[in-house]
């Protein structure tokens, strides 16, 4: 537990030492035991106490204000706050975490989100360790053991043991079981590291050097300079098959960690299919630049008296890192960041906050004979094919119009919007979901197509074309809507086999209640966080012949496939009878197949595709 910049662990034998059974404070008129971890200029320091933990005083409760006035004593001689969890002192830029104020709640982790994803990586691993542990000892209980943990920002040198799906490497050091969090290495890998936070079941680190290297790396393969110091890439030592292999993985734990789903119900997962480009294929950057240190809140600001770092944010420190290319970016992305950086050695001055940079590539396509608009800038890059020439440039105006091309399928969009930034991707992707949109048996006796979250009309209009009965899309951004309608004109596709409205998810179903659901598919591609309970309440009771599950989030999308597979949703009341008050059967579903797409190469990130088949049962 923490009490503002004191932790509580179990108490030990000895000084110095961490236990890796986890601390109890009990508030009652019972004694209990703790040690107290504070902070000092010098390191952590350890203090046994034991006290009654009766309300309003003791000497407990005096041994905290002791630490709480060395804590406020050290900030006045330093003018810095300690470091959570560690050593003293700390300026700008520093990785030792904001002091957090007494009562003050931490905010959960997100659902799905990174931090749960790597904690229950950790957790396997650390219960991996105990059973072999177990095994060893030949059934004996092992007593808990308290080891040294080396002091905020020494190095130490650790082997790499497996690999979260964050693209962190999960290390130990020879003769312990604490588990060191390290980025830009894989398993197999013996590096350095700089130990900076302790937490309780890991420590976190930054990564140093590489001192024997895993079979599995390969530092040739390395295309940016800013490797292992850039927090954009994580696997470019790698061999690209193994990333896919990765990436597999990384799907199979989602499922097996937030589906809640028997190992029987999650069919085998197939193989990641990847990008066919593996740099070059960004079509959208946003690098940017801190402005001035210590501008006033009210009144005058400073300017930029020089040309500021512009780039993005390193893995080690909240400072932006300088960045004269990016290789994973598209060629006219590429430019427009040099273009960009030259731009501001001239107009840096003209900046008192920092600010973010767009580049987003547009597309002009020209049929093959055909003349070239006079105004596609000189540094547009020319992509000559049989059928037609394109020029693509870059746009810097978050308001602009940026155009792509998907086979022959065209789109348009502010350039800050949302838009799926691998575009070379996206025709074997969206060919994927062409194919499996339909039922294997029966395809004829679909009709209408449902595309939750459409933005700007991906899926309603590259699958159109086979639903007789028509495509709707639906997606809360109006802008997002005004475009897809726009898009669908675009590509020749009038209201009757194509059409859009802008409403929240859940409000999908209002509006379509003359389709018949044995004759619908649904496509869905929410945000990160997924569906929310009342919508898939909602897909359940409307049940859909088929469901196509397209998720930026595998984790979030593992949990959702979860709930329609029981055909149950956590903390909603269903009515179980129809109108004419007959029960109504029980809808859910089940698997057909799961599958990731890699459009991030060099990077964790992978994209999912689950499809689902109804399965009725009273």
């Amino acid at each position: 537990m923490r009490f503002g910049a004191i932790r509580v662990f179990s108490k030990g034998p000895s000084l110095g030492t961490f236990s890796k059974t986890s601390a109890s404070l009990r508030y009652s008129s019972q004694s209990y035991s703790t040690r107290f971890c504070f902070t000092t200029s010098t390191g952590v320091k350890m203090a046994s106490t034991s006290a009654p933990a009766a309300a309003g005083g003791g000497e407990g409760v005096q041994q905290i204000d002791s630490y709480k006035l060395q804590h406020q004593q050290q900030k006045q001689q330093t003018g810095k706050r300690p470091f959570q969890n560690g050593q003293g002192g700390g300026g700008k830029g520093g990785r030792g975490g904001k002091f957090k104020k007494k009562g003050k709640k931490a905010k959960p982790p997100a659902e799905g989100g990174h931090d749960e994803v790597l904690r229950l990586d950790i957790e396997a691993l650390m219960a991996k360790s105990r059973n072999e542990a177990a095994e060893g000892a030949e059934g004996e209980e092992a007593a808990a053991e308290e080891e040294n943990l080396p002091e905020q920002g020494s190095e130490v040198l650790v082997e790499v043991v497996a690999l979260s799906s964050t693209g962190d490497g999960l290390a130990k050091m020879k003769g312990s079981d604490r588990i060191y969090v390290v980025p830009f290495a894989v398993p197999g890998d013996m590096v350095t590291v700089k130990a900076y936070r302790h937490e309780e079941t890991h420590t976190v680190a930054d990564f140093i050097s590489v001192v024997d290297p895993s079979p599995l790396r390969d530092d040739s393969r390395i295309q940016c300079k800013y490797f292992s110091k850039c927090s954009g890439c994580q696997f470019q030592m790698l061999d690209y098959a193994e990333q896919l292999r990765i990436k597999r993985e990384t799907v199979v734990k989602a499922y097996k960690n937030f589906s809640q789903l028997t190992p029987e119900l999650v069919p085998e997962i197939l193989d990641t299919i990847g990008s066919p480009l593996q740099y070059n294929y960004r079509t959208k950057l946003t690098p940017h630049f801190d402005g001035p240190w210590n501008n006033p809140r009210r009144g005058p600001k400073k300017h930029l008296e020089s040309c500021p770092p512009i780039g993005f944010t390193p893995k080690s420190a909240r400072k932006v890192m300088d960045i004269e290319d990016c290789p994973i970016a598209t060629p006219a992305v590429r430019k427009g960041l040099t273009a960009e950086r030259e731009r501001m050695k001239t107009e840096f001055s003209k900046y008192s906050n920092g600010a973010t940079i767009l580049l987003r590539e547009s597309t002009i396509r020209v049929p093959a004979g055909g003349e070239a608009p006079s105004d596609i800038p000189s540094d547009a890059v020319v992509v000559r094919t049989p059928g037609y020439t394109d020029y693509k440039t870059h746009i810097t105006d978050n308001n602009a119009t940026s155009t792509e091309y998907v086979d022959d399928f065209i789109f348009t969009n502010p350039a800050g919007s949302f838009f799926q930034n691998n575009n070379s991707i996206l025709s074997p992707f969206t060919q994927y979901v062409r194919d499996h949109i339909l039922p294997p048996a029966n395809k004829e006796g679909i009709k209408y197509l449902i595309d939750a979250y459409s933005g700007s009309g991906l899926f309603t209009i590259t699958q159109s074309a086979l639903f007789p009965g028509g495509s709707i899309g639906i997606d809360i951004a109006e802008g997002s809507i005004a475009y897809a309608r726009k898009n669908a004109k675009l590509n020749n596709l009038d209201e009757g086999q194509c059409k859009f409205i802008a409403a929240d998810a859940p409000e999908l179903f209002k509006s379509v209640e003359g389709y018949n659901p044995d004759e619908t598919v649904v496509v869905l591609d929410p945000p990160r966080k997924g569906c929310d309970a009342s919508f898939l309440s909602q897909l359940l009771r409307f049940g859909p012949r088929r469901v196509v599950y397209v998720s930026c989030n595998v984790h979030t999308q593992a949990r959702d496939v979860g709930v329609l597979v029981r055909g149950e949703v956590e903390g909603v009341v269903d009515n179980t009878e129809e109108t004419d008050g007959t029960e109504r059967k029980k809808t859910r579903y089940e698997i057909e197949s799961l599958r990731g797409f890699d459009f991030f190469p060099q990077t964790a990130h992978v994209e999912g595709v689950a499809v689902l088949n109804r399965v009725e049962e009273r």
